[in-house]
C-alpha cells in the first residue's frame, strides 16, 4: 500500500527538518514524501522515498524558475506528481503540458504520479467518465504501453479536495473501474479529503492501491493514527 505525502506550499526550513525527523519515526518503507521543491536538498531518510510536486515541461535551458526532470534525478527523486488539479487551475496547465512532463520524467527514470479528477459541475452533469478518459488519453498520448504501465494514477475528485466530502465506496469502485479498463496494470491511488476518520470506509474499496494525502500529510500524529487504521 503506497502512501504519498503532498506537502504543497508549506513548511519553512526549520519546520521541515523537525517534520522530517518526526516522519522518520513512522518507519514505513512505503511512504513517498513530496516536499516543496526548496526542501528536496534537505531530504534525509533511510526508509522514506523522495518525490517531487512538479517538474518543468521543458528540458534544461532559459526557463527562469523552472526545475527540469534531469535536475530532479540528480537529487535522487524517484517519483513526481503531474496534473494536480491545483496546477491545472492556478497555473493553467493543459493536458499537452502534462504529456510533455510525463515523457521527460520517464526519460530520467522518475515515476510520474498522474492526478486526474472531475469538478463538481462535471460530476453533477454525469461527465465523470468522459473527463477521466479524456485526461488519461491526452496525458498518455504517444507513450509506449510499457512506459504507460510505469505510471501511478491518482484519482482526486476536484470537488472533494479540501471540502471534507468523499465518494461512497460504491461510487469510488465504479469510477476506478473506468481507469482499470484503460490501464489494467497501473497502481491506483485515491486522494481528496482523506482523514484518519474516513480511512476505515475508504479501505473497503478493493481497487485502491494507496492514498495521496494533502492536509493530513502535515500532521504526523494524525498520520500515525491513519496508518494504524489502514493496517488493521
Amino acid at each position: 500500500m503506497l502512501i504519498v505525502l503532498n506537502n504543497k506550499c508549506n513548511l519553512t526550513k526549520e519546520e521541515f527538518l523537525f517534520y522530517q525527523h518526526k516522519l522518520n519515526t513512522l518507519a514505513n518503507e512505503n511512504i513517498i514524501l513530496c516536499p516543496s521543491t526548496i526542501h528536496i536538498p534537505n531530504f534525509k531518510s533511510h526508509h522514506l522515498i523522495l518525490g517531487a510536486q512538479n517538474v518543468s515541461s521543458n528540458e534544461m535551458g532559459a526557463y527562469t524558475g523552472e526545475i527540469s526532470a534531469s535536475q530532479l534525478a540528480s537529487f535522487n527523486v524517484k517519483y513526481c506528481l503531474v496534473g494536480h488539479s491545483e496546477r491545472r487551475v492556478y497555473q493553467k496547465e493543459e493536458d499537452s503540458d502534462i504529456n510533455k512532463k510525463i515523457k521527460l520524467l520517464l526519460k530520467e527514470k522518475i515515476i510520474p504520479i498522474l492526478c486526474i479528477g472531475e469538478t463538481k459541475e462535471e460530476k453533477n452533469a454525469n461527465k465523470t467518465k468522459e473527463v477521466l478518459t479524456k485526461e488519461l488519453e491526452n496525458a498518455l498520448k504517444d507513450i509506449a504501453t510499457t512506459d504507460k504501465e510505469k505510471l501511478i494514477i491518482a484519482y482526486e475528485p476536484v470537488w472533494s479536495i479540501g471540502t471534507g466530502l468523499i465518494p461512497t465506496t460504491e461510487d469510488l469502485t465504479e469510477i476506478l473501474k473506468i481507469v482499470k479498463e484503460l490501464l489494467p496494470k497501473n497502481k491506483l491511488l485515491y486522494g481528496g479529503s482523506v482523514t484518519e476518520e474516513n480511512i476505515t470506509m475508504l479501505k473497503n474499496c478493493p481497487l485502491i492501491d494507496g492514498y495521496l494525502l494533502g492536509g493530513l500529510s502535515l500532521k504526523v500524529s494524525n498520520l500515525k493514527d491513519f496508518l494504524t487504521k489502514l493496517t488493521y
